[in-house]
């Protein structure tokens, strides 16, 4: 075996047309993709937001003014400036002010509770904080204990038709019309090295102990923002289409996906806040007939809930593809959503390590359901062994998944010991196990840490909760391991399933369910336990919280 089993890269044949295998990646602020749009396509729309418009040259106008204005109250070059913003205009004109600054960008969840969000605004240092109003409760009850001595508010009404030319102001606090309105466009001069200077401190989700920023260079979300751009671009019209933007712009996700590479095209954002709320989504997509819609698994699957949901087909028909991400995409739910809407999903992979995308399925070319799809160009990929990250797994063996390429993060923030963990020579262990067939496709198995040891032999949540999937019943499923009181160190299948409308619980169903699983299934792999739930604990974007579900097991256990 040589030191590199996948030299050649056998993806590479499976590109579409037009995607190149490498790209010269410019050398570049972030924030000069705002520029060079606004100079190509100043007076297009940029946001599409509540029916208003921003046009490109507004967009980097008002940037440019926040960036004044920060640097006139004291953030430099390297200072960390939080976003507490939904998926508004402001999370935007935010975020590029914050760059034109010279700021480090760290984007706080709306879900954050007061001792997680303290703990991120003293972990990244952050003085400053630009923030939803509905937030300010929640921020002056820790302010104390923190190093906050800026707070920043805007509304949702401050980016609508007709919005209010003068909010009034709240004491201790700015409002972020008024110092946009009142502050002449003067952005600081200063030079970077865009391979070594931090764009954003993003902060993963804390899946094991306390949430970590992954600190993410201009060039490592240049580069993805470009090579991800270069996977759409024959689906997407230079200057012209429409993105609908349906995730939160706080999330890595919905940051380079639906707002850089957005902005990169000249495309038009629209913004959809509150995915959940169905009728917005479909009157978002009837006004603005978008091209591209990128969701999540569980957002498919609500809108497959609906009835009514081909009545709405007409107004998808705009839509060019689908994308999904974030968590696993049931096979079953992808083929149910396509033949009742005829839009397309297309599945790809990415982490918050790595600005985040790392694969997807080809727009156009060969797609293979249940795979993340290939590589993105100058990404590199391996499966190693999943003791002894040395070993490369040969094709169709799984193995922990080890990325390097331009987009790989710089490392943690002030946690060296968690980056030499992590990061091996350039290679970054991304903790999911997968594999990889003989095209250069990978599978994701699951997340290493999610494993469960049934008396030594190994079993994946995913696979067991596909497996459930495929049941008539099932609406949603997460499956966990529980130690055994009879053998330590072991554990025991259980399964949490959320039922479809018209469903019952019973007896008679938990033995179905595991009768319908040996069919498909080894028998250590049947659930041995089943519970119903109304819902399960998700993340914003829909990742199944089997964390939470193993603390709940624990508390449970101690009483």
């Amino acid at each position: 075996m040589t030191d590199d089993p996948y030299a050649e890269k056998p993806w590479l044949k499976h590109y579409d047309e037009g995607v190149p295998p490498h790209i010269d990646y410019p050398k570049m602020n972030l924030y000069e993709i705002l520029d060079n749009s606004a100079k190509e396509f100043g007076n297009k729309t940029a946001i599409w937001f509540q029916k208003r418009k921003i046009s490109y040259k507004e967009l980097k106008d008002i940037s440019d003014r926040l960036a004044t204005a920060l640097t006139e109250m004291g953030v430099e070059v390297g200072d960390r400036v939080a976003i507490m913003i939904p998926s508004f205009p402001q999370f935007i004109l935010s975020f590029y002010g914050i760059l034109k600054a010279g700021g480090i960008v760290t984007a706080c969840s709306t879900l954050l509770t007061e001792p997680e969000l303290a703990y991120q605004l003293n972990d990244s240092g952050a003085e400053v904080i630009i923030a939803w109003d509905s937030q300010l409760e929640k921020i002056n009850n820790i302010k104390d204990r923190t190093a906050l001595r800026k707070i920043i508010i805007t509304s949702v009404l401050d980016y609508v038709p007709n919005a209010p030319r003068e909010p009034p102001e709240i004491a201790g606090t700015m409002q972020f019309l008024n110092l946009i309105n009142r502050t002449k466009p003067n952005p600081p001069e200063f030079e970077i090295g865009p391979e070594e200077t931090i764009a954003v401190l993003q902060y993963t989700g804390g899946t094991s102990g306390l949430p970590k920023g992954a600190m993410l260079t201009h060039y490592n979300l240049v580069s993805n923002c470009i090579a991800t751009h270069t996977l759409v671009a024959s689906k997407l019209e230079w200057g012209k289409d429409t993105g609908l933007t349906n995730l939160p712009l706080f999330h890595i996700y919905g940051m380079t996906v639906c707002m850089n590479v957005l902005l990169y095209n000249g495309s038009r954002i629209a913004l959809n806040p509150d995915p959940r709320d169905q009728k917005s989504l479909f009157d978002i997509i009837r006004d603005t007939k978008p091209a591209m819609f990128p969701g999540v698994p569980t957002m498919y699957m609500r809108l497959l809930e609906r009835a009514d949901l081909e009545d709405y087909a007409r107004d998808l028909k705009s839509i060019r593809f689908c994308n999904t991400g974030a968590a696993a995409m049931p096979p079953e739910v992808l083929h149910e959503f396509e033949e009742r809407t005829g839009c397309v999903i297309v599945e790809g992979y990415g982490l918050t390590e790595c600005s985040p995308v790392t694969h997807s399925n080809p727009i156009g070319g060969l797609r293979k359901i249940g795979s993340v799809g290939m590589p993105l160009p100058d990404t590199e990929v391996r499966i190693v062994d999943s003791d002894d990250y040395t070993t490369i797994m040969p094709i169709s063996s799984e193995g922990e998944i080890m990325i390097r390429g331009p987009q790989v993060m710089k490392g943690y923030w002030n946690k060296p010991d968690a980056t030499a963990f992590q990061i091996k020579d350039g290679w970054l262990l991304t903790g999911d196990i997968g594999k990889m067939d003989e095209d250069g496709y990978f599978y994701i198995v699951d997340r290493k840490k999610d494993m469960i040891n049934v008396s030594g032999l190994k079993v994946y949540p995913r696979e067991v909760e596909d497996v459930l999937f495929e049941h008539e019943a099932v609406e949603n499923a997460a499956v966990i391991g529980i130690p055994d009181p009879k053998i330590p160190g072991s554990d025991i299948v259980k399964a949490y399933v959320v039922l479809k409308e018209g469903y019952k619980e019973s007896e008679e169903l938990v033995s179905e369910l595991r009768e319908f699983c040996r069919k498909s299934v080894s028998p250590y792999k049947v659930p041995k336990f089943i519970e119903f739930r109304k819902e399960l604990p998700e993340t914003l974007v829909g990742k199944v919280l089997r964390r939470e579900l193993v603390e709940q097991e624990a508390k449970k256990a101690e009483e």
